[in-house]
């Protein structure tokens, strides 16, 4: 029988089902915490189900916690236990040695070197698919840095030791990258301000090139520009050619923004287009400016077009564009 169909426990206490549920991990994840690190019930049942008290529960409630702001799995048991421990001295729960510092399989494994510590703890809160502390810690890092800051130094670097982990992995944890990016996005659009109003000549449109899908970059971008009150319509994703092209023609923008992930879809020629595309009356036609972003646009750039180094570069250049 699996643990999470366990039958209930005689006499009380929450099965480890159960209890997984209750924290949102996964059975395993509980079973781990439990020979690992010396989490486990104070008592078991006759047969082989564990049974979990208010006071087990508890302890697990605060390794969850601890863990999700980026403290090593091994250093949050000792600490979990420690908190516990203190907090009911009563109990007669008999010490349990310190687990060895050694690596957590569970929580770590990604390659994050000397990012910052919500990294750390944003990775394993996606790596225990874990929504509502990730967005506790998305959202704690936007208010503290920053939206741009908060995706340079924070996000990005998560996403790709995400990345990275499901490519060294045969196409494993492809889930945690989704899972993660969808609550990026989620984040963001909460952090945004309200939709500013256009105001001609002001207007910035942002795309992704047609058959990209990379949006997030984008969402950023539109969520900084709105903050500094500055109109934006955003498109999305692989956006057409002729949408494209009838959005410019409708919006009238001092600027367009097209992101591209990758040569393949990176269109040299579409930028060249857009950027010479004109409006207005005779004498005073306007064209926008074009700003290539991405990894896809590396290489020469790409003429009567604007390449930033990076996305504060591209909110300094579109808000000194739109001010004027």
């Amino acid at each position: 029988m699996s643990e999470s169909t366990e039958p209930a426990v005689p006499g009380g206490g929450l099965t480890t089902g159960e209890v997984a549920r209750r924290l949102g991990v996964a059975p395993t994840t509980v079973r781990t915490w439990d020979h690992r690190y010396g989490l486990g019930p104070d008592r078991h049942t006759g047969g082989r189900h564990r049974r979990w008290t208010p006071a087990d529960v508890a302890r697990l409630e605060r390794m969850c916690a601890l863990t999700a702001t980026g403290i090593p799995p091994a250093e949050a048991a000792r600490l979990a236990r420690d908190e516990t421990r203190a907090a009911e001295p009563s109990a007669g729960r008999p010490a349990t040695p310190d687990a060895p510092s050694r690596p957590s399989h569970a929580g770590s494994g990604l390659r994050l070197g000397d990012a910052r510590q919500e990294c750390k703890g944003i990775a394993r809160a996606a790596l225990r698919l874990d929504a509502a502390a990730l967005d506790r810690l998305l959202l704690d890092a936007i208010r503290e840095h920053g939206l741009v800051a908060a995706w340079t130094e924070v996000i990005v670097p998560t996403l790709q030791a995400v990345g990275r982990k499901w490519e060294s992995s045969g196409e494993r944890y492809v889930e945690v990258e989704h899972f993660l990016s969808w609550h990026v996005s989620g984040a963001l659009r909460r952090a945004a301000p309200d939709t500013v109003p256009d105001r001609p000549g002001a207007t910035v449109v942002l795309a992704c090139v047609p058959g990209d899908h990379h949006t997030l970059a984008l969402e950023v971008l539109s969520a900084a520009l709105t903050e500094r009150g500055i109109p934006v319509r955003m498109f999305g994703g692989a956006l057409p050619v002729e949408s494209l092209l009838a959005a410019v023609r409708r919006t009238g923008p001092a600027a367009v923004a097209l992101w591209a992930q990758s040569r393949a879809t990176a269109s040299r020629p579409l930028a060249q287009h857009v950027a010479s595309m004109e409006w207005g009356v005779r004498g005073a036609r306007r064209s926008p400016l074009v700003l290539t972003l991405g990894p896809g646009w590396s290489g020469r750039p790409v003429p009567g077009t604007a390449r930033p180094h990076g996305l504060a570069d591209a909110v300094h250049a579109l808000e000194g564009l739109a001010t004027r």
